[in-house]
């Protein structure tokens, strides 16, 4: 996502940005959010093809965390549903999530789905599809509004400082924060009292 912000902000400044020139601690902003703190406020040019065009080829130098693949393994082999919400457009999701996990997915809920986060609604909307209560599921996130919409929802959450924010989600009071990926397995069955 930095990647694709500096490509479209470098275009439409007409100069190169180092990812060293974005702001400290804007992380948790949306994307349209960061172009316009940069300098870039037009949404046509945020959410039409210089976007588009800009995270499609960021996201060809991007690779799943590492341990990604076994995590989703681990929980598909102990009979975990596995659902995505995601402030990304479904459609996308098939070209920025490697097949190597998205076949993991049984839901993925994106924008225009639902009441995009911090609401709870598409936290809401996976659980009814998956068939799965509240009470027994576990959201991570790797954002602020993640953990937000995981308290809307009514559910457990899982903080991923190993992602886009980092450590600075323990402010959003999660349930637990992880610092690794390969965690989430383990945390996600003592949260839910499965040991």
């Amino acid at each position: 996502m930095r990647q694709a912000v500096l490509g479209v902000a470098s275009a439409m400044l007409g100069k190169f940005l180092a990812e060293s020139e974005l702001p400290a601690g804007l992380d948790h902003l949306r994307h349209d959010e960061l172009l316009a703190h940069l300098g870039v406020a037009d949404e046509e040019v945020a959410f039409g093809m210089a976007w588009e065009i800009a995270l499609g080829v960021a996201m060809r130098n991007a690779s799943p965390f590492p341990g990604a693949v076994e995590v989703l393994q681990d929980l598909a082999a102990a009979g975990t549903e596995i659902g995505v919400v995601t402030m990304q457009p479904r459609s996308r999701v098939a070209s920025i999530v490697p097949q190597e996990l998205s076949s993991y997915f049984t839901v993925v809920v994106g924008w225009g789905d639902a009441e995009p986060k911090p609401s709870g609604a598409g936290i809401e909307l996976a659980l009814d599809r998956l068939g799965v209560p509240p009470d027994r599921a576990c959201f991570v996130g790797d954002s602020p509004s993640d953990i937000a919409a995981a308290s809307a929802a009514g559910v457990r959450s899982i903080g991923a400082a190993w992602g886009y924010t980092g450590a600075a989600l323990e402010s959003c009071d999660p349930t637990v924060l992880l610092h690794a990926l390969t965690h989430v397995p383990d945390a996600a069955k003592r949260l839910l009292g499965l040991w």
